[in-house]
């Protein structure tokens, strides 16, 4: 049942990829008035957020692949080196490009204050935890590095929450603003995730508990 429950998430995972990347497709016209571009109308002359917008869009799929990775237990044991090839790269998109071009983005994004105070959360909060991350796999403190790594990917995958959310409001006809609606899934996005990870942390420290010297 582990196992199998394993492998429908990791499928669950690369599909929402797959929607994400076709989701990404019409941006490479450019075209300002593009999809999500109609309600950005307003900041799209900012280069910075347009170059943030586009690099963000564009690259932040590699993070879901790569992240993915670094929980096969299979390609650690198996495969160390992809697994560590496969983790400088998702640790450098992040912290890199995804990261910084998310982090500016959220302090323009829709749904006011309250929205880009979540997302600016956010995207500190998921520089912070691949950067101490990567600095422990570097140290070779393993238990707290998956701890990070796996905190860090529960934030890669707002992206994919948000869009479930949103979606599940739509289809239940949740009676709620467009506006408020909004404010709701930007923190639902990634704090629901984050408890989530936390609870396998737990679950995981009891199972493989720290020895003291």
């Amino acid at each position: 049942m582990k196992k199998g429950g394993i492998t429908l998430f990791a499928a669950g995972i690369l599909f929402a990829t797959w929607l994400l990347i076709r989701l990404s497709i019409p941006y490479l016209s450019f075209d300002p008035y593009t999809d999500f571009l109609m309600t950005k109308q307003r900041i799209y002359h900012i280069l910075h957020w347009r170059f943030s917008f586009y690099v963000h869009v564009f690259i932040s799929f590699i993070v879901m692949i790569t992240g993915l990775l670094q929980f096969s237990w299979y390609l650690i044991k198996k495969y160390p080196g992809l697994h560590r090839r496969s983790g400088t790269i998702y640790a450098g998109v992040v912290l890199f490009f995804s990261g910084p071009s998310g982090l500016v983005m959220a302090f323009y994004a829709n749904g006011g204050l309250p929205a880009r105070t979540s997302f600016v959360i956010l995207a500190l909060l998921w520089l912070y935890t691949t950067a101490m991350g990567w600095y422990y796999g570097r140290q070779h403190q393993w238990l707290p590095h998956g701890a990070m790594m796996l905190r860090s990917y529960a934030l890669t995958l707002s992206a994919v929450s948000l869009r479930l959310y949103a979606y599940l409001i739509d289809i239940l006809n949740i009676p709620l603003r467009p506006r408020a609606a909004y404010i709701l899934i930007a923190w639902l996005s990634w704090t629901l995730n984050l408890v989530i990870a936390e609870l396998i942390i737990r679950k995981l420290a009891k199972i493989y508990p720290v020895k003291k010297a």
